[in-house]
């Protein structure tokens, strides 16, 4: 799928998603593009991703240390889109905890933040880069991904109305996982007027697009 077809069926997505007689349409719809801006693995039959394009031959030097214009590393793009997508979807949607607090993730990934990472400057951001293990951060986003098509094949239309949980705002702000800064803490107030068919359109769908680009312009740059 090329990303002008793409971004044509996010707006489809937008239509279909509104009714009752075409939300299953529009679930399906929503596993299409999701399953583009994830590995391969998670998705059953889509062959070669953006994301799968991102990572192809990908030198380890230029994944965390190549910048885009915002000086923005690959990896920062690919943590701060699976960790919204992590926390909006668990904490959110469906109540559960987020994937990043079950198991051992935070010891695998190694990661300098657990947050979000909007309020890094870019100094920051490649000492991030050049301490969280890749390997690792490729296999949450993948279970983060995963988690998401089980809570959304379970979601049905009426659930799909529902604001986001009042509830779960608190605990991101208690967690923090949103720290308390403008250049962040403007995402609790973003998700909060959202309902759960919201959060799928953004962040679950056009944010790692926005991301999987910019961290392409960063490779690219690299060159």
């Amino acid at each position: 799928m090329e990303r002008k077809e793409w971004n044509e069926k996010l707006k489809q997505l937008r239509e279909l998603i509104k009714k009752e007689a075409t939300y299953d349409e529009a679930r399906e719809l929503f596993f299409e593009l999701h399953g583009m801006v994830h590995a391969s693995v998670i998705s059953n039959g889509l062959s070669h991703t953006f994301e799968d394009e991102l990572w192809e031959a990908l030198p380890e030097t230029v994944a965390r240390t190549a910048l885009n214009k915002k000086g923005r590393t690959i990896l920062y793009g690919m943590w701060h889109s699976a960790r919204i997508e992590d926390m909006t979807m668990t904490l959110l949607v469906s109540g559960k905890d987020q994937v990043i607090d079950r198991g051992d993730w935070k010891e695998r990934l190694n990661a300098t933040i657990y947050d979000t990472g909007n309020a890094l400057n870019t100094d920051e951001i490649l000492n991030f880069s050049k301490k969280v293990s890749i390997e690792n951060l490729k296999a949450y986003r993948n279970a983060v991904g995963t988690e998401t098509r089980e809570i959304v094949k379970e979601l049905d239309f009426r659930a799909s109305k529902r604001k986001v949980s009042q509830e779960g705002i608190r605990r991101i702000c208690e967690l923090g996982a949103v720290v308390k800064d403008e250049r962040a803490f403007w995402l609790i107030d973003f998700w909060g007027r959202k309902n759960a068919a919201g959060i799928l359109l953004m962040p679950c769908t056009r944010h790692h697009l926005v991301h999987i680009n910019e961290s392409l312009e960063a490779r690219n740059r690299a060159k």
